[in-house]
């Protein structure tokens, strides 16, 4: 089995300004963060030159989203080209809140992973089930579902991290038990087995997002199929560094 590296991604969101977010890299800049683990910091699109410019390099920067096209007339939106001319290597896509605020589709999120990756950028690519799915028992359908369309537009999978994020646990404080993370994790591996490839399966690194703090970071990184997090609010705190160091 591929050895996968620990992954921690903190998504600022729509939070801080250049005081507040100078204070928090400065905290990550002066810790003393596990060299085997990846770290990202995903800023707001207008601080992600700040953030480049001002991260210890060993920490990676990601923007929050990207549109599916290089360039044109499409207000607001940001290029995988422009934010590669920050000196961002990552983008999320497929947050829950750009499905469910903003009502991106299935098919949106597939264009925008098919184009970030030919642009050469990081894709953490989320998916997840809303708690009406889940009290349903049609978790699965809905990550298979998910995961089948940004399947489709993959062609290197060396730059996709697939992030499970149940989104009834997205800031409300409430989070998948190491169990319920690990038996859905373990069956994403399995279906990437079975409609992609052994290797692929073996070596895509599956983190969980949901409420993870520095409290049950340590549990959530002792299952077998959970290669890290991508972390909400806890990001924006100290307690991050302990959540990066889950696995030291």
């Amino acid at each position: 089995m591929a050895l996968r590296k620990f992954f921690v991604g903190g998504n600022w969101k729509m939070n801080g300004n250049k005081d507040s977010l100078g204070e928090l890299i400065t905290t990550l800049n002066t810790a003393s963060l596990h060299d085997e683990t990846e770290v990202v910091c995903a800023a707001p699109s207008i601080y992600l030159d700040f953030a480049r410019s001002n991260l210890d390099p060993r920490i990676s920067v990601a923007a929050q989203n990207c549109y599916k096209v290089a360039k044109g007339a499409f207000t607001g939106e940001i290029s995988p080209a422009m934010i590669r001319d920050c000196g961002a290597d990552w983008v999320i896509l497929g947050h829950s809140e750009r499905r469910h605020v903003f009502g991106e589709s299935d098919e949106l999120i597939g264009q925008k992973v098919a184009h970030a990756l030919e642009n050469d950028l990081g894709v953490i690519a989320c998916i997840g089930e809303k708690l009406e799915e889940r009290e349903a028992g049609t978790t699965e359908e809905v990550v298979y579902a998910q995961t089948q369309v940004i399947a489709e537009n993959v062609k290197d999978w060396g730059k996709v991290v697939l992030a499970y994020e149940p989104v009834w646990a997205i800031g409300t404080g409430k989070t998948a038990t190491p169990e319920q993370a690990q038996e859905v994790h373990e069956k994403l591996r399995a279906w990437l087995r079975a409609n992609v490839s052994d290797d692929v399966a073996d070596s895509v690194r599956i983190i969980y997002g949901g409420s993870v703090t520095g409290a049950n970071c340590r549990e959530l990184a002792s299952q077998g199929d959970v290669d890290g997090f991508l972390v909400g609010g806890a990001s924006l705190k100290p307690e991050f560094v302990d959540i990066i160091n889950a696995r030291a």
